[in-house]
């Protein structure tokens, strides 16, 4: 299954709480919270190129599965990890204690980030 095209949020569960476990300033929260986002992944073969447009901010990470690869976090810092494809659907890594997991299913994409026990979840939807 490719992962290939763009991706636009649909709704979010746990964005506040999640992100004060991460320690961001609640005028931070605010801001984001609101965001729209479009997510627009370019997959060949087992590389990946993903942006993420919210708001003026765009992120981007490319990886390789199964190499250590540099991954922007949300707040745009950068870190290594090794990402991992499971069950051909599904992007699994962890980073720096936080367990990332981006499931396609037809038209339906689903990010979640999970910290101790919050889970912050993201379902878009194929543009």
């Amino acid at each position: 299954m490719s992962f290939t095209g763009k991706y636009e949020l649909q709704s979010q569960e746990n964005f506040e709480p999640f992100m004060k476990a991460l320690g961001v300033p609640d005028d931070k929260i605010q801001e984001f919270k609101d965001l729209k986002s479009i997510s627009e992944i370019v997959q060949d073969g087992n590389k990946f190129k993903v942006t993420v447009t919210a708001g003026p901010k765009v992120k981007h990470s490319e990886f390789t599965i199964g190499e250590e690869s540099e991954i922007e976090m949300l707040l745009g810092e950068k870190v290594k990890a090794v990402v991992r494809l499971e069950g051909g659907n599904k992007l699994v890594t962890n980073l720096k204690g936080m367990t990332s997991v981006t499931e396609l299913n037809g038209d339906i994409l689903t990010h979640s980030l999970t910290v101790g026990d919050i889970t912050y979840k993201r379902i878009s939807k194929r543009i």
